[in-house]
């Protein structure tokens, strides 16, 4: 059993695709925290799901905690989890194949949050790119950690 847990977040738009993510993610022996949403509501407003997700990765000191969201397009859900210190969600709505910048937002920015267009792409497409981001670390070099630690403080 892999010790790192994964929160999840979805809207409506994102459900079906979470709940497919969810059952493949502990096939693979994640642990995962579900914050919402539990049953599909269409008129249901993601940001408090998003605000769950960020919340528990803001107060992970050590910066290990990663959450994937889902939503149509993943663009409000990054935004609204970006809102919260020391999160830094990044956005992916396909393409598989581009499989460079799934790997990018873990070695030089150390995106701690994936944020998915679930209305973009297939389960199976996103399952490969979840995996990628799961498994790339952060590079640690300099440079990319002098950015993000400038990103971290704004003020």
């Amino acid at each position: 059993m892999k010790t790192q847990t994964i929160i999840l977040a979805s809207d409506h738009a994102g459900f079906e695709l979470k709940e497919a993510v969810k059952s493949h993610l502990i096939s693979k022996g994640y642990q995962i925290l579900d914050v919402g949403a539990h049953e599909l509501v269409p008129e249901d407003d993601y940001p408090q799901y998003m605000i769950a997700a960020a919340m528990k990765v803001a107060a992970d000191l050590k910066g290990e905690t990663k959450a994937i969201l889902f939503g149509k397009s993943g663009q409000g859900e990054a935004m609204v989890a970006n809102r919260f210190p020391g999160v830094r969600a990044v956005v992916w709505y396909g393409d598989p194949t581009r499989s460079t910048l799934v790997k990018l937002t873990r070695e030089h920015n150390d995106a701690n949050i994936l944020s998915i267009g679930a209305g973009f792409v297939t389960a199976d497409e996103a399952m490969k790119a979840i995996e990628l981001w799961l498994t790339t670390p952060f590079s640690g070099e300099e440079k990319h950690q002098r950015r993000i630690s400038q990103i971290d403080n704004i003020e």
